[in-house]
């Protein structure tokens, strides 16, 4: 095993690439690399330079997105673990490949180094079976694992610690935090004292938000129209919900800022894309403060949460009925982490920079006793 020097390397598979970050045991960054991965073959040589440049390392933590009802937490990698991680392929067939071809490449150029996975699933594995439970034949749910799981859940962990630390002395022993995770992909998590209660993404990642590319939550029933009336094959509205939709579907473009400058502009289609995004958002945040029975805190994160003043502006103007408010002037200068509501406000409102690498090593370290 390499020396104990607690550096965490850690690695985000996806479907072409491996983004590496090197911590050390403060869990400060000592650099990051993505390396070309096509068809989940890792570049092994890019791998071990980017290990050697930064020394030896104590232990692997790896990003899988899909860990079902059974990987609820993080844990060791062995060969049991992985099957079960191939196993839950069909549930996320985008990404899981992905996770695997990481798993055996970072396996392969540190044999003697311990890994370990940490789920994006696993936040919301607390969620009451109430809101996580669909109401579809009993024979389903058994045979299908039909449930939601939510995603994101790393992120939404992470920022609602932070903002839960923000908290202190000014919120109960339990407090009530709406984490929004605003980019590419969008979803929220309703988080009280530290464990989540609800989440707007289901069985795929695909439910609740108006996204980039994805539609969010739609009728069934039109899904079913499509199908037997619109002529379209499951190719077909797959596509049209997962990348022809959202933002894109909408105004045209699946770039947030592209679409506040057209709608600045005067741009009809740009105004109802923002429009149908706000409404989404707005009455989630309602749906989400309802299932923790008030608001405390609301957190912005991800692309567009971290980085668009405007967005956040019209969300929380149209949120004041439960308490929230932003200071514009703290809202524009913004940081990576900064408190934008006014001094006293009933709902504090945050901008909290992503960082799933943190709740990775997190998750390492607890496992192994780093």
């Amino acid at each position: 095993m390499a020396s104990l020097n607690g550096r965490v390397l850690v690695v985000n598979a996806g479907s072409s690439t491996l983004k590496l970050s090197m911590l050390d045991g403060s869990d400060q960054a000592l650099g990051s690399e993505t390396i070309e991965a096509p068809g989940g073959r890792a570049d092994e040589g890019a791998l071990a330079r980017f290990v050697r440049s930064h020394g030896p390392v104590s232990a692997v933590g790896h990003r899988v997105v899909h860990g079902g009802t059974t990987l609820t937490a993080p844990v060791r990698v062995d060969e049991a673990v992985v099957e079960q991680i191939r196993e839950l392929t069909p549930l996320a067939p985008l990404h899981q490949p992905g996770a695997l071809a990481g798993l055996e490449a970072v396996g392969r150029a540190l044999p003697e180094v311990p890994a370990v996975a940490c789920f994006d699933t696993a936040f919301h594995a607390s969620v009451p079976a109430a809101a996580a439970t669909y109401a579809v034949p009993l024979e389903w749910r058994q045979k299908w694992g039909l449930r939601r799981y939510g995603f994101h859940g790393l992120n939404h962990a992470y920022v609602s610690r932070t903002v839960g630390e923000r908290l202190a002395g000014r919120a109960g022993p339990r407090p009530r935090v709406v984490t929004c995770h605003l980019g590419a992909g969008a979803s929220l998590a309703a988080v009280a004292g530290g464990r989540c209660v609800d989440t707007t993404m289901g069985f795929t990642p695909l439910e609740g938000l108006v996204m980039a590319t994805r539609s969010g939550t739609v009728d069934p029933g039109m899904v079913l129209w499509l199908a037997q009336q619109g002529g379209l094959s499951p190719a077909e509205i797959s596509a049209g919900l997962e990348r022809g939709g959202g933002l894109l579907g909408l105004a045209g473009t699946a770039d947030m800022r592209e679409v506040l400058e057209r709608e600045a502009a005067g741009d009809e289609r740009a105004a109802l894309a923002m429009g149908v995004y706000l409404h989404r958002l707005r009455a989630s945040v309602a749906a989400m403060a309802c299932s923790l029975g008030g608001l405390d805190a609301l957190a912005f994160t991800g692309g567009i949460g971290e980085h668009s003043a405007p967005v956040r502006q019209r969300v929380v103007d149209g949120l004041g009925f439960l308490g929230a408010s932003i200071d514009p002037s703290a809202n524009t200068a913004a940081g990576p982490l900064a408190e934008v509501s006014p001094p006293g406000a009933a709902v504090a409102c945050f901008v909290v920079a992503a960082r799933e690498d943190l709740e990775i090593a997190r998750g390492v370290r607890q496992v192994l006793g780093l």
